[in-house]
């Protein structure tokens, strides 16, 4: 079991007193859910949940960043497909067509 467990309401790390999840938790939940990012990521949307009530000062956007924002690798990231549009013919081309 790991000492590096949220401390409530104030959400900082029981093992080395950095906001929580810290790096060393974030790197035993990477281990742990390797085959299960998905899980991974509700398993953390429902802490999110729970610190957002208990620090309702806090960004909602800062706090995702820091509970479920990093979840994702960088290479797990889909590239978005865009389409393809034709450019426009430069200005040789028009006066060769005419």
């Amino acid at each position: 079991m790991t000492t590096h467990g949220p401390v409530m309401p104030i959400w900082s790390c029981g093992g080395c007193d950095l906001p929580w999840p810290c790096p060393t938790r974030r790197r035993e939940l990477r281990a742990e859910y390797a085959d299960a990012p998905v899980s991974l990521a509700l398993y953390l949307g429902a802490y999110l949940i729970q610190a957002a009530e208990d620090m309702p000062w806090a960004p909602a956007g800062t706090l995702h960043r820091r509970f479920i924002g990093w979840t994702r690798q960088p290479s797990e990231v889909q590239q978005r497909s865009t389409a393809t549009v034709p450019s426009a013919p430069d200005r040789d081309e028009r006066h060769q067509a005419g």
